[in-house]
This record gives structure tokens, sequence and C-alpha cells, in this order.
């Protein structure tokens, strides 16, 4: 489809409200899905970020690596293991957690960022040790207390060095890792650290990017707007669960907490994060304490 001159002067039109009223907020952007591992939606994506940055408003990028994580570790002969949407870690799969996600993704989305115009640094939570975290025990009505390893819940945020980059006009990119008292590593679900960064930098939008056109009822309709309320219900009856179950609840203590509305966006879209933000239509599902 090619689009001609006047539409394109009216799409830059139409988006001059959106920057105007973002202008200086932040936004956190969890980054996964085909939108990780697709060049185009790649290179589009960090198109998207820069573009961000330069009209005035702040995004800072929290990523995944599921399928980088379960390609290396079959490369290891491991098979990879999850359990209520959690991955089992032991110390072997947490090195191959760091490597992948502290390393060659993270520094790839830097790369990438930084092709586009952008000035992107790339972070864990053991660099100042910025994320603090305490191991996870899951609980099962049948299996009781479940330990699932190096699997990490955030006891807390220090906001400072994201705060001081945003600042700097760098872009900052945060790989999921945080870090104990003892100095132990933790892998934690990205979804949950995106929700907790959102959360302790105030941010006004998070932006929740997946492989779906974003909540889903049973019939496979797109649900666009979501209240706590309704989002209880879909928990109960079983709607949501499985992956969906972290996200969704991340999103919703981030929007419980003061995060102004979080967005479960079609990663797989092209240039979803614009259309989410400077436009009318949207992509996925947006979600409000009320």
């Amino acid at each position: 489809m090619t689009v001609t001159s006047s539409e394109q002067a009216q799409i830059l039109a139409e988006a001059l409200p959106y920057i105007r009223q973002f202008a200086g907020k932040t936004l956190v952007i969890k980054y996964g899905g085909n939108a990780m591992t697709d060049d185009k939606l790649k290179e589009g994506f960090a198109q998207d970020v820069v573009m961000l940055k330069l009209v005035g408003l702040n995004p800072v990028v929290v990523h995944g690596g599921g399928p980088q994580i379960n390609e290396l570790l079959e490369k290891v002969g491991k098979q990879g293991e999850f359990i209520q949407g959690m991955r089992v870690t032991d110390s072997e799969t947490m090195d191959v957690v760091e490597m992948v996600l502290g390393g060659l993704v993270n520094k790839e989305i830097v790369s990438l960022i930084n092709k586009h115009g952008g000035k992107a640094v790339g972070l864990t939570g053991k660099d100042g040790h910025f994320i603090r975290a305490k191991k996870l025990f899951l609980k099962s009505p049948d299996a009781g207390v479940i330990d699932i390893g190096q699997v990490g819940e955030i006891e807390s945020i220090d906001p400072s060095l994201v705060s001081l980059l945003d600042s700097q006009d760098f872009i900052p990119v945060v790989a999921p890792i945080g870090v104990g008292l003892d100095g132990e590593a933790y892998n934690i679900n990205a979804d949950l650290v995106a929700g907790k960064l959102a959360e302790t930098l105030k941010a006004e939008k998070l932006l929740l990017m997946t492989n779906t056109p974003g909540v889903l009822d049973k019939q496979g309709n797109l649900l666009t707007k979501l209240t706590a309320k309704r989002i209880d219900e879909l928990f109960a009856d079983g709607t949501i669960s499985g992956g969906m179950l972290p996200k969704i609840s991340s999103a919703l203590d981030a929007a419980k907490s003061g995060v102004n509305a979080v967005h479960i966006i079609d990663g797989r879209v092209p240039h979803a994060l614009l259309l989410e933000i400077l436009t009318e239509a949207g992509v996925g599902t947006m979600i409000r304490a009320e």
C-alpha cells in the first residue's frame, strides 16, 4: 500500500496531541515475543524506541529472551521446564540465562537502537545492585511449596541509575536479572520486572509486547479495555492462565500502583509501539485500575 504525501502529513498531525501529552513522561516497554526474533520487527522496534526518545518521551526497555535461552539450553543438552509460567532455573540454567539475557540479547538490542540513532545502555539488576531480589517459592494446592531454583521475586528497585540515564538522553535496556543479599543472581520474569520498574519510576505507561492481539476472551475475541474487577473474573474462570498469568498480574499491580495505563500489545504488528502510543487506534488491550 502506497501512502501519499498528504496522508503522511495527516498521520504526523494526528500524532502531535499525543506527543504533547506524553512529552517528558516515562514509558516502560517489555520487549519480547516475535518482535525479538523477526529481523524486520526488530529493526522496526529499534526505530520506534529512537523515535519516541527524539520526540521527548523517555522509553525504558525491559527484555525477555525465552526462545534464545531455550535454543542455547538445547545446545548443551538441557530441556526448558516451566511451572506456573515460571522457568525452573538450576545453577547450570542460570549460567545460560545470564549469558543470553545479560550478554547476547541485551547487547543486540543496544546495538540495534544505537544503529538507528539512539544512545542505548545495557543493564542487568546486578549493575549498582539496582534490582534487589530474593528466592521465589511457588505454591500449589497439590504439591505445596515448590522450589524452582534461582528464580527471584523483587524486593526493591533503586530507580536512581535508570533515572540518571534518562536525564542524560540515554535509553536504558534492562535484562531481568536480580541480585540477592549474598550476591547470588536470580532469574526474574521480565513482565514482573517491567511492571515493578514502571511502578518505581512512576511511569505514564507500561507496554507489554506479546505474540497475541492482546487479552482474548474464551471465544477468541479481543478485550480492548479491562478493569481490575474484570481481570479478577477472567482469572477465576480460567480465561487467563499459563504464561499470561505473570503478564496480567504484573499489569494489574502496576495499574493499581499508579501507572496511568497498561497496554498489552501485539508485537507482530510492524511499529506496534508508535501505533499504540501516538495514534487513536491502538493495537491491543488497555488495563486501568478502574
